[in-house]
């Protein structure tokens, strides 16, 4: 692939042709949402995506150069088209503090008997500490009907949880009253649930006993451990950083001899020496996130989201493009973006804002969305009528059969059946692409749900659909380059999330949320 050499001309390329479409189309007296759909061309498309999955941009590593090229790239776009940034200072760079911590080292002394993390107890972040004691909270739940915690009190403590759920002696599952699971058994959802209420009850870290998927977590940790590649996390202020330890039977036998038996909360004595350090190293990065207000209802939002970051270099010097991921998420923002500024010159803006979001550190854990949901939404989460995620959509995954033109939906019945039924319709309309519900079920092992940007903002209750064309011999490789896209293929699925998020953002009423997530 040619190397580009200055970004300027870079970025003066690969957004010129965009803005010429945005005045010629604007220039026509009635523009349907069709001709706005016609806008979003597989010639643009092919346009973005062999500059910005070029070799000049290095993988787009989070915190790395080549990233920086990507934002480059992303802010020059949205100024060429006329779409403002977000931020009220005009910033179109939202700035998301990052860290890198290589993999702990260092050991738990539980009443003068030593565990070498990595072997019975493992974590992912430092801690040093000595205490007197611990509190027990069964299975860590707090439910509508249950709690753990309705006798305890966590405030400044390590909490001892275990996976599972409550059965009442009729052999139901006390929360759902059947023999039906709660979501509290999917340990993909409830762990990162279990870790939130107990520190939002003040606790400074837990210690997590789930024998099933202890060995899950132990190669993690191993293969991190191998690789010195550390783990980036959200930089905090907080001077006590909260803690998960992960342990396996033996351990937890050993801070409660009965926990495979007992789940009845309580607090514990035992004289506990925590003794893990890890080295940190600050990372700079930054989502990009630009608006088109709304004319009706501008303090309402439609986010549109995909990931500008990838996995960089590989260790024998082979650049990662990321054309498909998430290179084609990326262009198809763009162009989407074009669509709706075609719109808005034509004199029909849309009533709801569209957020144009493009997030850093998604490969790293979904680190800008969740920095831009849990730390600082630009715009209200209250007032966010829905997120459409864009996560691979150029290929085709050689594991299916049938149609070449379709697209996975993930999500879009989760919270809200009406988006769903939204979804159906207006592809029944205007596209008739095969919407493939495959990794929609609760029970694919993949857990595609929690793996790109959207779920952050489905935790938080907002209505979602994640589009992905799922995963082939090129995920995460260095085969993954734009001369193996399918740009028909990019160019119709782009379509379909353009007609979607504008009908989400031209309803009368904002979607309804009929399914939420218990907090």
């Amino acid at each position: 692939m040619k190397k580009l050499i200055l970004l300027a001309a870079v970025c003066a390329v690969g957004c010129n042709s965009s803005q010429k479409t945005v005045k010629e189309v604007a220039e026509k007296r009635t523009i349907s949402v069709t001709e706005l759909a016609e806008t979003i061309t597989e010639e643009e498309l092919k346009e973005h995506l062999y500059i910005y999955a070029s070799d000049e941009y290095e993988g787009r590593e989070t915190g790395t150069e080549g990233q920086k090229k990507a934002i480059a790239y992303l802010k020059t776009a949205y100024e060429k088209l006329g779409i403002s940034a977000a931020k009220d200072n005009g910033d179109y760079f939202q700035k998301v503090p990052l860290e890198i911590s290589k993999i702990p080292s260092g050991k738990i002394t539980i009443n003068d008997v030593e565990y070498s993390l990595g072997e019975h107890i493992l974590s992912f972040s430092k801690a040093i500490d000595t205490l007197n004691g611990f509190v027990y909270a069964g299975y860590g739940i707090e439910d509508e009907n249950y709690s753990d915690y309705q006798n305890i009190d966590v405030s400044d403590q390590y909490v001892l949880i275990k996976a599972g759920e409550p059965i009442a002696s009729d052999s139901n599952y006390v929360i759902s009253g059947t023999q039906e699971k709660s979501v509290w058994s999917n340990v993909s959802e409830s762990l990162s649930k279990r870790i939130k209420i107990a520190k939002d009850k003040g606790a400074k870290g837990i210690f997590y006993f789930d024998e099933n998927n202890f060995s899950r977590f132990k190669s993690r940790f191993d293969y991190r451990k191998s690789a010195d590649s550390g783990s980036m996390s959200i930089q905090t202020d907080e001077k006590q950083v909260f803690t998960t330890f992960y342990i396996d039977n033996s351990l937890a036998i050993a801070l409660f001899s009965t926990i495979n038996e007992d789940s009845t909360a309580k607090e514990m004595s035992a004289k506990i020496v925590i003794d893990v350090k890890s080295s940190d190293n600050e990372v700079n990065s930054e989502n990009v996130v630009a608006v088109l207000k709304g004319s009706e209802k501008p303090d309402e939002y439609v986010v549109i989201s995909s990931h500008l970051d990838h996995i960089g270099v590989t260790a024998e010097g082979e650049i990662n493009n990321g054309a498909d991921d998430d290179g084609s998420g990326t262009v198809a923002l763009l162009e989407i973006a074009e669509a709706f500024k075609v719109a808005a010159e034509s004199g029909n803006t849309p009533k709801r804002s569209i957020v144009f979001l493009h997030v850093t550190g998604e490969e790293k854990g979904l680190l800008g969305s969740q920095y831009y949901t849990d730390y600082d939404p630009i715009f209200p989460l209250a007032q966010t009528v829905a997120n459409l995620n864009i996560d691979m959509i150029g290929r085709i995954d050689p594991k299916r059969e049938g149609d070449r033109n379709y697209i996975y939906l993930i999500g879009s019945d989760k919270l809200s059946t009406e988006l769903h039924e939204i979804s159906e319709a207006v592809n029944e309309k205007f596209m008739k692409i095969e919407l493939d519900y495959t990794y929609n079920d609760e029970n694919d092992p993949n857990r595609f749900y929690y793996r790109s940007d959207h779920y952050n903002f489905a935790k938080n209750n907002i209505p979602i659909i994640f589009y992905f064309n799922g995963t082939h011999e090129d995920y995460h490789r260095p085969g993954d380059t734009p001369d193996k896209i399918n740009y028909d293929l990019l160019q119709n699925r782009s379509r379909l999330v353009f007609h979607t998020a504008w009908e989400v953002a031209n309803r009368q009423e904002r979607v309804v949320v009929d399914k939420p997530v218990k907090e």
